[in-house]
């Protein structure tokens, strides 16, 4: 990659939000916007989550190749060991239920916490001061303990006791096994693998650009799986599944689409789940939850996909050459509610898959040396000026 000389520190002008800068190199992952394709390293995504295990993605993803039947036996029992919570950990999970019982805190910010528990409890060392495989090794022991948060917290908000991990269901039978107390069926445990290996990495997407700035500081696994999350967390990111189902239930009715979309288009508001600021054609993973959710059938599915198909007519009449297609969260909150995930689950499950594919750009950012430290244009008031009259006229002690 070439890049500009600017020895004399003089700024470089780029768009608002970075949009189309490239900040590094990488080999994990690429989005064609205007392809309306993405592919995890030589692979394309849609292929391995129609094909592929999550475990294998994760091992992809991590180590460059697809691993051998002996290679991923040996990855799943490095993640089986470090999939049960220790009794600190529970302890804490413990305490904060109260707070997601009465609705106070929210299963995403409780994995945040539970995450900065853990690596402080554990005594994390910094990435830099570690060699690669102490880094994967860190990886692997912190991130394989999400889903076993999440459904333990919820179970705890619910007043229901936590189960233990069965790790030999693998990671998505394993999670809605942790959440219910049920082996799910096979069609359930495939859907939600289809969403979640969709799901795992989407190119410099906001949450993994914050956990590879993280990473460039040298700082620990924790940090920078926890800053992810914040990142995540926001409803122009990550947070946007359960308000997809919130803008059908709002619309409520066939009747009702046009005369709903039609306020909303009118008055300049977001439609959650559709757009995306790379995409400019169908969101590709949004075509294969459409097909997982059309596998199941029923009237919710029915519904979703005629609101689809309605706004792109509406927009035209509205807002002519304007156009806006379904996103990822629109059928992943289909799919979700098919596979019986209660709405606050829906963005900590996308954090379940998501932090797999941090994990592969944190041991990537690692490899380069240089800490990502950006510039910023000052435009407040001309400096210096001189200090208020009753603050120059103060005394300080002396030395």
């Amino acid at each position: 990659m070439q890049t500009a000389s600017r020895l004399d520190n003089t700024p470089i002008e780029v768009p608002r939000g970075l949009s189309n800068v490239v900040v590094t190199e990488t080999m994990l992952s690429d989005v064609r916007g205007q392809e309306g394709f993405y592919h995890y390293r030589q692979y394309s995504a849609l292929e391995l989550a129609r094909q592929a295990s999550i475990e294998e993605v994760w091992y992809l993803l991590m180590f460059g190749e697809l691993p051998s039947p002996a290679q991923l036996e040996d990855f799943l029992g490095r993640i089986a060991g470090h999939t049960t919570l220790s009794p600190a950990l529970l302890e804490m999970l413990i305490g904060m239920s109260r707070a997601v019982e009465q609705g106070q805190l929210d299963l995403l910010a409780g994995l945040r916490a539970a995450l900065a528990f853990e690596g402080a409890a554990t005594a994390v060392k910094p990435l830099y001061d570690l060699s690669r495989d102490q880094r994967v090794e860190e990886l692997i022991k912190l991130a394989a303990k999400v889903t076993g948060i999440i459904s333990t917290l919820h179970r705890l908000g619910q007043g229901l006791s936590p189960l233990d991990s069965r790790p030999e269901l693998g990671y998505v039978g394993n999670y809605l096994y942790m959440l219910s107390g049920v082996e799910a069926p096979k069609r359930e445990v495939s859907a939600l693998s289809n969403y979640l290996v969709a799901a795992v990495d989407h190119g410099f997407n906001a949450s993994t650009f914050t956990a590879r700035v993280i990473a460039s500081t040298g700082a620990d696994v924790a940090s920078c799986l926890v800053g992810a999350l914040g990142s995540l967390s926001g409803p122009l990111h990550g947070g946007a599944p359960s308000r997809a189902l919130d803008t059908l239930d709002a619309i409520g009715s066939l009747e009702n689409i046009d005369p709903w979309i039609t306020e909303q288009v009118m008055a300049g508001r977001r439609i959650m789940g559709f757009g995306h600021p790379v995409y400019r054609t169908e969101d590709p993973r949004s075509a294969l939850l459409k097909e997982v959710a059309l596998g199941f059938g029923g009237s919710r599915v029915a519904f979703a996909v005629a609101v689809e198909e309605r706004i792109p007519v509406l927009l035209e009449q509205l807002k002519p050459g304007r156009e806006l297609h379904t996103n990822l969260e629109w059928y992943a909150a289909i799919v979700m509610e098919l596979v019986g995930l209660d709405r606050a689950l829906f963005t900590p499950t996308f954090a379940a898959a998501r932090v797999l594919g941090w994990c592969a750009n944190v041991l990537e950012q690692c490899d380069d040396p240089k800490i990502i430290r950006p510039s910023a244009r000052y435009i407040g008031p001309p400096a210096p000026q001189a200090l208020p009259a009753e603050i120059q006229a103060r005394i300080l002690p002396q030395a």
